[in-house]
């Protein structure tokens, strides 16, 4: 069974995006860290994504710039199947796209159901949210990011259950990131 697994960079506020919708305070060229990235890219998997981080997302990765600045990054992201959930978009231009408008949580089970390599969303807020309530995200991972942002979005804004995890592994940086990966635990009632 395939895992389904968060991978989000967080302020230390507990924001996921600023007060404008981007994230670009959460990157740093740090070489310890962008061979962490490198090295994290390489598990291969499937991208999960909602409209606007595929929005955000295909700005920069298909482009000589991301080639340029991230080549081993960029690479397997260009490479990697992807699924993006719209309501609102018709089509998907990124290569290795698939286009799902309905029904996240349906389309998910399916997809553990399968073999293969796990799957990762990225930003993605309203989707985590929707599919941690469903309990169908095996893992977390956070970058904690040594900023405060004073305002921004959260990633788990409207649960009404209890999420019960366990710290599997953490690692600080010298840049201040500090990554922190959670795995779920059983729902208690």
């Amino acid at each position: 069974m395939r895992k389904l697994i968060v991978f989000n960079s967080i302020s230390l506020d507990g924001y996921f995006t600023d007060r404008h919708g981007t994230m670009d305070w959460a990157h740093s060229q740090d070489p310890e860290w962008n061979a962490f990235v490198a090295d994290n890219a390489k598990g291969g998997g499937m991208l999960v994504l909602g409209r606007v981080t595929y929005d955000l997302m295909i700005q920069f990765w298909p482009t000589p710039m991301a080639a340029q600045i991230a080549p081993v990054v960029a690479e397997r992201m260009n490479a990697m199947p992807k699924v993006v959930f719209s309501r609102t978009l018709d089509t998907v231009s990124w290569n290795n796209t698939e286009l799902v408008k309905s029904g996240p949580a349906a389309k998910l089970r399916e997809l553990k159901q399968q073999p293969g390599n796990h799957m990762t969303i990225l930003g993605s807020g309203n989707l985590v949210a929707q599919l941690a309530e469903e309990n169908l995200i095996d893992e977390y991972q956070f970058v904690i990011v040594p900023i405060i942002l004073g305002a921004g979005r959260t990633m788990f804004g409207g649960i009404g259950n209890r999420l019960n995890v366990k710290l599997a592994r953490s690692q600080a940086f010298g840049n201040g990131n500090v990554f922190l990966r959670y795995e779920q635990q059983p729902h208690a009632g």
